[in-house]
Parts: structure tokens; C-alpha cells; sequence
């Protein structure tokens, strides 16, 4: 499977390990033209969101699109949602990363509104959070305000880095299942980095490989029954090693994708990649299929 739009996306679906490679295939994949643009990619995003940093201070208000009404969207947009199109109207919660705050959706967010989404929001939280387990009660506090604000009893969520670790614990261990629809993370640490070693910050500190917090998620959950994707990159500077955005809890299920030559600031911008969410939100990405013992 290949992602309509930038070439510089080329997600894969994976139901095993990665291939580790030789380090002469490493070196090759670092110096490759896609891994070289992608870099530069990556600069210029970094750039242009920080100018766009401090419009996202605050969180917005949700609203209801008036343009986004069923029956006179483009095409496009009705294509996407021909199987389902109350698909449309689910919410769908944008949640960032460490440091950061929505604005880091702004490309995303539109897109999305574009695609035929009629109520795309996002969530800042506060930047002093020390607790992943925190932050995921605060967010179950927003989604059921969302809730209550547009009468749908689910949202979609879709988290950035630190943000898709949030949101996964809300649903893999607070109950959030009941309330999700369906999650999506971009560039999440999954298997934690190393380079949260280098910042001896609480937070941070929960985000190095084999924390209290990764070892929570890390233990059974078998009442999972919300569909997720895990959107990785071959080029994450933040995810390292990048192989730990993946999402391999054998109860999860997770469906895992893998783009190539985008970088971690990029993921929320990158044209592929929005593509990517918006299939997957409308349902038209398969579920990840059952463990192989299951399915003997």
C-alpha cells in the first residue's frame, strides 16, 4: 500500500518485525535522496511552526463547520465516506506533543475539514505535565465535554508523539474504549526512546525504554476492543530508535505503518500522512489481522 500525494510518503503494512538490515543498509538509507528531503523537509516544517506556535496557545472552541453538509461535498469527499457517510460527522480530537500545543494541527486540522470531517478540534494541555496518567484523566475530561457539546457518544483521536501515549493510556487504562472510535498515533514512543535519557525532566523520564508507565501499557489488556493504527518513520529524530513507534501489544492489535523519509515534526504536515488518518478515520483502512496463534 502506498499513500496518494507527496512520493516522499510511502507507508507500508506490517504484521511482523521490521527487518533489521546490515549497517551498509543503514548507511545507504541515510544518505538515500528521500532520507536527504526529508530532512530538509523536516527544517522547514520546524520553522513554520514555530512562527505558528504561539497563535495555538489557546485551546478552540469546538464548532460545526457550516460548509461540511452531507450531499454537497466534493466528490472526493463523498467517495470517502460512500461506505459510511455518518462517518463524517463522528469528532475527531487532535491531541499534540511534549512541549507544544495545537498548533502543531493547524495543516493537519484543515485538511481534515476539507476531506468532509465536520467537527475536527484539538486539545492543549498544560505544558508543566509531569504524568502521562495525568494527562490521560485530563483528556478524558475533554472528550466527554466534546461529547456533550455535539450529542455523539464517540470521538476519533489522533495524537502526536508524546500526545498518541496520552491517549492511548485514556483508552487502554482508564475506560476511554467506551469513548474512542478509533486511534491513531503519529511518532509515538511507543517502546520509549533513548533520547529521553538525555532530559532527566518526570515526564520525560517516562518516556525512556522500560518506564513504569511503558511497562503499565505493556501488561494484558483484554478488553481492547478500539481500532489502532500506529504511524511510524524510518526518519523520527525524537523516536530513537525509530523502530519504537510501532505498537506491538499483542492484545491491541495494532495496525502499524510505516512512512519513509518524513521526519517527527513533519508526520502532522506531510500530505501522505494525512491521508493516511483520513482513510483510516472514514474506515477504509483494513483492522489488523489476529495474532497467528488466534487464528490457528
Amino acid at each position: 500500500m502506498r499513500a496518494t500525494g507527496d512520493p516522499g510518503c510511502r507507508p507500508e503494512w506490517h504484521t511482523g518485525e521490521p527487518s533489521p538490515g546490515t549497517p551498509r543498509d543503514a548507511l545507504r538509507a541515510l544518505v538515500s535522496p528521500t532520507t536527504v528531503a526529508g530532512g530538509l523537509t523536516e527544517l522547514a516544517w520546524v520553522g513554520a511552526h514555530a512562527l505558528l506556535y504561539p497563535l495555538g496557545a489557546r485551546t478552540e472552541a469546538l464548532l460545526l463547520d457550516p460548509r461540511c453538509r452531507p450531499g454537497v461535498q466534493p466528490a472526493a469527499v463523498r467517495a470517502l465516506f460512500a461506505a459510511d457517510p455518518l462517518a463524517a460527522r463522528v469528532p475527531v480530537l487532535l491531541v499534540h506533543g511534549l512541549i507544544d500545543n495545537r498548533s502543531i494541527f493547524t495543516v493537519m486540522r484543515r485538511r481534515l475539514r476539507r476531506r468532509g470531517f465536520t467537527q475536527v478540534c484539538t486539545w492543549n494541555y498544560s505544558p508543566l505535565l509531569g504524568d502521562v496518567a495525568e494527562g490521560a484523566r485530563d483528556l478524558g475530561e475533554h472528550v466527554e465535554r466534546i461529547c456533550a457539546r455535539t450529542g455523539h457518544d464517540r470521538v476519533h483521536l489522533v495524537g502526536h508523539s508524546l500526545g498518541g501515549l496520552i491517549a492511548r493510556h485514556y483508552v487502554q487504562r482508564q475506560g476511554g474504549g467506551r469513548r474512542v472510535e478509533s486511534l491513531v498515533t503519529l511518532g509515538t514512543p511507543h517502546g520509549g526512546s533513548v533520547l529521553a535519557h538525555l532530559l532527566p525532566t518526570p515526564m520525560v523520564r517516562q518516556l525512556r525504554p522500560g518506564s513504569p508507565v511503558l511497562r503499565e501499557l505493556a501488561e494484558p489488556a483484554p478488553d481492547w476492543s478500539t481500532p489502532m493504527t500506529a504511524v511510524y518513520s524510518n526518519l523520527d529524530q525524537i523516536v530513537v530508535p525509530t523502530v519504537a513507534g510501532r505498537c506491538d501489544h499483542p492484545d491491541l492489535q495494532a495496525r502499524n505503518v510505516l512512512v519513509r523519509g518524513v521526519g517527527h515534526m513533519s508526520l502532522p504536515f506531510h500530505r501522505g500522512v494525512v491521508d493516511e488518518v483520513a482513510a483510516t478515520l472514514a474506515g477504509l483502512r483494513p483492522a489488523a489481522p489476529a495474532p497467528l496463534a488466534d487464528a490457528a
